[in-house]
C-alpha cells in the first residue's frame, strides 16, 4: 500500500471541498483532495439552473458555472486532486490522521496528514426511508437521480409525473420536467408548509400552475411493470384520511423527501453524530470530537444556499490550518443547545471572546421571529428576523463582546430559542 504524506486531506471535491482546500493552500499548506466521482464539482455539475453565486460572486450563475469558478482556482494551485478515489477508513491519532482510499487508477493508498476535513456532501432519502405501500414497479426515482438523468445523461424519466416532497430539488425538477414536455400532476407534501425555498415555489410551481398538495401523502403506488397511478390522501391528526383520497394516473414518481449528510466514514471512525442534523457534532472551530478531524458543507448539515457552503468551508479551512501549524486555540468554548422552536443549531459550542456565526433551523413559520440566547432564565442576546421558515437557514453573528460576557459564568450551557413576534408588537 502506497503511503502519501500531506498537511491536509480533504474528502470530497464539491463546493465545500474546493473552498476548504483553497483556504488551506492560502496558508501554504500541502493539501490533497480525494473525490469518488470521475471529476470534481459534486452535485453542482447536474444543477444546470441558475440562482447560484449571488452572495458569493455578486452574479447569478448555474451550478456548473459556480463549480468552474472554484475549479479554475484549484487548478492554478499546487493542490493535488485525486478523482475516482473513495475514502474507506479514517483513523485518528496523536501524531497524524490516517485515511485509506481505494481507486482503480491509483490503487490502495494511505494518506497520513496533520488534519482531515470531511466535505463529503449528502445523499437523498428514498422510498424505503418513508415507507410508501404498494407494488414495486419501474418509474420511481429520487429527484436528484432524475435531475442527473435529464441534465447529464439526456434521458427523460417519464411523461406524467407526480412528485413526493416539496424540497428544492423536487420543485426544480417539477419545472424541468414541464420544460421537457412532461405533465406534472402535482407535488405532494406531508407538512402544512413547503419544504423548499419560497422563490422555488413561485418560479417552479406557481409560474407553471402545478398543484401543491400540502398536508397530503401518497398512500399507495399502483402498477406492475411500470407505475400506473398513485393514491393521494389528506394527512390529518397524524394519519391519512382515506375517505377523501384521490387517484392520480401517472407513469413516474419522483421522491424529494429530504437529504442526509454522508456520515458513514465519520461514524466508523468514532466521530459523534448528531441525531438532528445526521452530520458530525462540531465545536466552534468546526472540529469534531476527534482532534484534527473537521467537517463542513452538506456533510455537516444540509444547507439551502451553496454560497453559505463556501463561506462555512473557508472558515473550516482556516481553523484546520491553525491546528496543523500549531496555533493553539485556548479560548473557552461554551456548550450551545437547541431550545424551543429550534430544530438544530451549529456549531455545538460558542467560542468566548470572539465572533461566532451560528446556523440554525426554525421549526415554525412566522412573519417575524425573535431569536434569543439564554443561560437558564437569563437572556444574554436577542435578535429579530423577518419571515422565518423551516426551509430557510437562519444565520446569526454573535459579536465578540457578547461572547466575552457569556463566558463569565462557569459551566452552565447556553440555549437558543425562537419565538414568533405578534404583528402588533
Amino acid at each position: 500500500m502506497q503511503v502519501c504524506e500531506y498537511d491536509i486531506l480533504v474528502v470530497g471535491a464539491g463546493a465545500a471541498g474546493m473552498a476548504v482546500a483553497l483556504a488551506c493552500r492560502r496558508r501554504n499548506l500541502r493539501a490533497a483532495v480525494v473525490e469518488r466521482e470521475e471529476e470534481p464539482g459534486g452535485i453542482l455539475l447536474q444543477c444546470i439552473h441558475n440562482g447560484f453565486g449571488l452572495q458569493r460572486f455578486g452574479e447569478e450563475l448555474t451550478g456548473p458555472e459556480y463549480a468552474e469558478r472554484y475549479l479554475r482556482e484549484v487548478e492554478g494551485t499546487e493542490i493535488d486532486v485525486f478523482c475516482g478515489t473513495t475514502a474507506v477508513r479514517l483513523t485518528g491519532g496523536d501524531a497524524f490522521r490516517s485515511v485509506v482510499t481505494y481507486s482503480a487508477k491509483y490503487g490502495v493508498r494511505e494518506f497520513r496528514v496533520g488534519a482531515v476535513i470531511l466535505a463529503v456532501g449528502c445523499r437523498e432519502r428514498n422510498r424505503g426511508n418513508i415507507g410508501i405501500p404498494g407494488t414495486r414497479p419501474a418509474g420511481i426515482f429520487t429527484a436528484g437521480l432524475a435531475q442527473r438523468l435529464t441534465n447529464i445523461d439526456g434521458y427523460i424519466p417519464g411523461s406524467r409525473v407526480v412528485i413526493v416532497g416539496s424540497g428544492d430539488i423536487g420543485l426544480i425538477m417539477a419545472r424541468r420536467m414541464t420544460w421537457l414536455g412532461a405533465k406534472v400532476l402535482g407535488v405532494v407534501e406531508i407538512m402544512p408548509t413547503c419544504s423548499g425555498l419560497l422563490r422555488n415555489v413561485v418560479q417552479c410551481l406557481e409560474d407553471f400552475d402545478i398543484p401543491l398538495y400540502l398536508s397530503h401523502v401518497v398512500t399507495r403506488i399502483e402498477g406492475a411493470g411500470r407505475v400506473r397511478a398513485v393514491e393521494v390522501a389528506p394527512w390529518r391528526n397524524g394519519q391519512a384520511d382515506s375517505r377523501n383520497a384521490f387517484r392520480l394516473e401517472c407513469d413516474t414518481l419522483l421522491l424529494s423527501v429530504g437529504l442526509i449528510p454522508e456520515h458513514e466514514l465519520a461514524r466508523d471512525a468514532g466521530v459523534g453524530i448528531s441525531p438532528d442534523t445526521r452530520g458530525p457534532f462540531v465545536d466552534a472551530n468546526l472540529m469534531t470530537n476527534i482532534p484534527g478531524v473537521f467537517a463542513c458543507g452538506n456533510g455537516l448539515h444540509v444547507h439551502d444556499v451553496v454560497d453559505y457552503v463556501s463561506e462555512e468551508s473557508e472558515r473550516c479551512g482556516r481553523a484546520a490550518a491553525d491546528f496543523v501549524t500549531g496555533i493553539t486555540d485556548t479560548v473557552k468554548q461554551i456548550p450551545l443547545h437547541a431550545g424551543a422552536n429550534v430544530r438544530y443549531v451549529l456549531p455545538g459550542t460558542i467560542a468566548a471572546g470572539r465572533s461566532n456565526l451560528l446556523s440554525l433551523r426554525s421549526m415554525v413559520e412566522c412573519e417575524a421571529a425573535r431569536c434569543t440566547l439564554h443561560r437558564g432564565e437569563v437572556e444574554l442576546a436577542t435578535k429579530t428576523f423577518r419571515h422565518v421558515r423551516p426551509a430557510e437557514m437562519i444565520r446569526w453573528n454573535i459579536s465578540a463582546e457578547m461572547t466575552d460576557d457569556m463566558s463569565r459564568e462557569e459551566t452552565q450551557p447556553l440555549d437558543i430559542t425562537i419565538q414568533c413576534v405578534a404583528d402588533d408588537e
